[in-house]
């Protein structure tokens, strides 16, 4: 436990105040291929030449931009219109007045150390602090585990001081993207729902970020005309802001966002750091103590404008979300097919940019971005990256969704495959075991992986042909089909050595499982590009 408890007096903060508008390593940003450390201020002053924000994970990455368009926002810096919006984007609008608006604030409005206001968290905190606060391991997503992992929770004890930078970013990442579950703390003195975390607003979905060839035209592209007034930051959870926060002794209203700054700024949870003294003399967090946070009421078609609706199994429409059964880019038709079909939101105005002169492959991208979580525990970070080309919309569907069909065909013919090969080579087995047996010879799992590339090579290959072309999709599918085919006759092949002694029933079994992949592959019910022929529709 630290010597140096919550509650500081106010002077104790001033030598560690840290405020990210100045303060170096805010975030990592590639320029020219070269690292290079901005802050805020400059980040929005020079967007123009920079690339794109470099972060320990794609989330806080995704965090990080969330909250440089809040930035945006709340300085009235965003289009009024779909139509300004797209002039916008073609003449490369500045953002350098967020910048200006931002270097205005009041010091104290962003002080990440503040003694009553400190910037995106809640001082309320303080007085839980000495008993409950834990090391940095609680602050990061992918550190923390459920926030009372281990029964004795010493990995949350361990000191691994963050310097501050970080410990900003994985705030911002928290706030995000924090899981669901309980919080390490009392709830005797605040009320016992601040002990209750729930799941941040961008937590259970698929978020899409629309990325351009620098920051600022990244920041552009997702940027909109907003509905109403566009609201201001959270800067900290007691500023007097006009924000009507939460109490913890019942159950919390959820607030409608007052504006997109509110929106994309939410404090999704509350968050308190403490300061110390790195071995540098740079100032670092050493410990933090986390609670639950605003809930916000989200209306998916009106706060979520990158939302891509998909259908349960159940029947129920959501935005698309993480699956562990299912690889994000086998659903990126569902992305183009947003593009070509809705009629408001980020991707209707995609659809409405034009080609230009200097325009050459792909010159947008989008980038989707899920948090995997098995309940309470975050497993992996979920993510790809898709091109857009202005007016390729309906080609780059066809692909996407002929691509992902087809290796769902190949994997389920290895799968079948699997199945025939365990019952041949072993009939007597029992229930308990068939699972197992087929698993060993079911390639399914080789394949996927090694099917990835070629889906994103195919797309490449689409929009090098251009939208010139009366027919860019059909040859681009064949090849990869061929390619496809070839990969998982090798993997299939590969998992029956495991049949490796000489018997009968093995070198049946591994004849039986070669001939049913040929015959699946062949048949009328394959798709028409496994047969060498042009898939139409």
């Amino acid at each position: 436990m630290s010597d140096d408890p919550f509650p500081l007096p106010a002077s104790a903060f001033r030598p560690f105040a840290w405020d990210p508008r100045y303060s170096p390593c805010v975030p990592t940003v590639t320029l020219d291929g070269h690292s290079a450390h901005h802050s805020l201020c400059a980040l929005l002053r020079h967007a123009d030449e920079l690339f794109t924000v470099e972060c320990s994970s794609p989330g806080e990455a995704v965090s990080v931009i969330e909250y440089l368009l809040a930035i945006c926002f709340a300085a009235g810096v965003c289009p009024g219109s779909d139509e300004e919006w797209r002039d916008w984007i073609e003449s490369g609008r500045a953002l350098s007045p967020a910048a200006d608006w931002l270097d205005g604030r009041p010091d104290d409005d962003w002080d990440l150390f503040h003694p009553s206001a400190p910037l995106g968290q809640s001082s309320e905190l303080a007085g839980d602090f000495g008993d409950s606060s834990t090391g940095t391991a609680q602050l990061v997503i992918e550190h923390a585990g459920d926030y009372n992992q281990h029964f004795d929770h010493h990995h949350l004890e361990r000191a691994h001081p963050l310097p501050a930078a970080e410990a900003f970013r994985a705030m911002l990442t928290q706030h995000a993207y924090g899981l669901y579950g309980r919080a390490r703390m009392s709830g005797k003195r605040l009320g016992a729902k601040v002990t209750n975390l729930a799941a941040g607003r961008l937590n259970g979905r698929i978020r899409v970020v629309a990325l351009g060839r620098t920051l600022g035209e990244t920041l552009r592209l997702n940027l909109y005309p907003s509905d109403g007034p566009t609201g201001a930051l959270n800067t900290s959870w007691t500023t007097p802001d006009g924000f009507r926060r939460r109490r913890f002794e019942g159950p919390s209203e959820p607030r409608t966002p007052e504006g997109p700054a509110d929106l994309h700024s939410a404090l999704g949870r509350s968050v308190l750091l403490h300061p110390a003294a790195g071995p540098g003399g740079q100032t670092v967090v050493d410990r933090v103590l986390i609670g639950a946070g605003e809930v916000l009421a989200i209306d998916q078609e009106r706060h979520s404008q990158d939302a891509v609706f998909a259908t349960t199994a159940g029947g129920v429409r959501k935005p698309l979300w993480p699956s562990p059964t299912r690889a994000l880019w086998q659903d990126a038709h569902a992305l183009y097919g947003a593009v070509r079909d809705d009629r408001t939101g980020l991707y209707a105005r995609l659809r409405s940019l034009r080609l230009r002169s200097d325009d050459a492959g792909a010159p947008y991208q989008l980038w989707a971005v899920g948090l995997l979580a098995n309940k309470t525990l975050p497993v992996i970070w979920t993510y790809g990256s898709y091109p857009y080309a202005p007016h390729m919309e309906r080609h780059l569907y066809q692909a996407s969704y002929r691509g992902s069909v087809l290796a769902e065909y190949l994997a389920w013919s290895l799968r079948k495959a699997a199945v025939i090969a365990a019952e041949t080579a072993f009939p007597a087995m029992r229930t308990a075991d068939e699972a197992g047996q087929v698993a060993r010879l079911d390639a399914r799992q080789m394949f996927w992986p090694a099917a990835e590339e070629p889906f994103y090579a195919l797309l490449d290959e689409v929009i090098d042909r251009g939208p010139e072309e009366d027919d860019p999709v059909s040859e681009p599918c064949i090849a990869y089909a061929a390619l496809l085919l070839k990969t998982a006759r090798a993997h299939l092949l590969q998992r029956l050595d495991a049949l490796h002694l000489l018997s009968a029933d093995n070198n049946l079994a591994r004849a039986r499982a070669v001939q049913l992949f040929e015959n699946l592959v062949t048949a009328r019910k394959a798709p028409a590009e496994l047969r060498g022929e042009t898939a139409h529709g």
